[in-house]
């Protein structure tokens, strides 16, 4: 006899097309919005107050050069998440190589926001929602993602 099976896993994630309500609210155009969309998409909240609570935050920052339009850097996409509660998981270390992907064996179920190399996506419950298909087949790296902190009573 040979030695057991063991099957493979998922080295992909369910995509779905999604603009987070960009266009519903009006917004036209290409855009490096990719931030603002993934926290409209994960969180539920309007596209709009998104845009303009970053863009906010972003004025406090004009060293960082963001915007929720052209793009948002990792210490306003903190400030933010922490503000509505939600906590940072590190996937990564400096110098320890890439240890979890975009696909669905490595995340956990729930509402996250990755973050990936120059792109935010919205990850609900193993799917991915973005505008194209980031996982770049199962083989893009999660440096961490932001999900909601759950507090015990």
């Amino acid at each position: 006899m040979g030695a057991a099976f063991e099957p493979l896993l998922s080295v992909s994630i369910r995509w779905e097309y999604t603009d987070g309500g960009r266009a519903a609210a009006g917004f036209k155009g290409r855009a490096g919005d990719c931030a603002t969309r993934a926290i409209a998409i994960a969180t539920g909240d309007d596209y709009s107050a998104v845009y303009k609570q970053i863009n906010t935050i972003a004025a406090r920052h004009p060293a960082r050069g963001s915007s929720a339009r052209t793009g948002v850097h990792a210490v306003i996409m903190h400030e933010y998440l922490q503000a509505i509660g939600w906590g940072w998981v590190a996937t990564m270390k400096v110098g320890s190589g890439c240890r979890v992907h975009l696909t669905e064996a490595d995340l956990p179920s729930g509402r996250l926001i990755a973050r990936l190399s120059k792109h935010y996506a919205a990850v609900i419950d193993k799917v991915l929602f973005d505008t194209h298909d980031s996982s770049r087949d199962g083989k893009r790296c999660v440096y961490g993602y932001w999900a909601p902190v759950t507090r015990s009573a």
